[in-house]
């Protein structure tokens, strides 16, 4: 199993658990940006670059992921196809994506792209709270140790 990275979005505290968690079960974490990304020198942990564009990360990960990998993302659409190739999908704020929930999540993303596409301000994402590292590193945890 490895652990993908939608590293362009992903904040900075929850790639420094990550690492930790690579390096702790000595799993492969690959991290995918369309810009160079600091890593620490680990042989678990690589940086891939992507050329820009739209979903070019993103492809490039459906493209290389495994049935059974994990990917890190925050990214609905991203998940929806991790989902359909097997994989497992965990937000940066500790929220699984799953067969049973990612449709629903589908129909909110595009409806909420409706209506800010309308002119409504629908906001932003809150600030990942310490309550969503603690759920996030809780959560990746049980994931590798394999109650979840």
């Amino acid at each position: 199993m490895k652990i993908w990275v939608d590293a362009d979005a992903c904040p900075v505290v929850i790639k420094e658990i990550l690492f930790r968690a690579a390096e702790r079960k000595g799993l492969e974490l690959i991290l995918v940006a369309n810009h160079s990304l600091h890593v620490p020198p680990s042989q678990f942990i690589r940086m891939l670059q992507v050329e820009h564009g739209f979903d070019v990360a993103d492809n490039e990960i459906v493209k290389r992921l495994s049935a059974g990998d994990l990917v890190i993302t925050s990214d609905i659409p991203l998940a929806a196809e991790v989902i359909e190739k097997g994989g497992h999908v965990l937000s940066s704020r500790g929220e699984w994506y799953t067969a049973d929930n990612i449709g629903a999540r589908l129909s909110m993303r595009d409806f909420m792209d409706t209506l800010r596409s309308s002119g409504v301000d629908t906001g932003g994402p809150s600030a990942l709270s310490q309550s969503d590292r603690k759920t996030f590193a809780g959560h990746l945890d049980k994931f590798l140790n394999g109650v979840l």
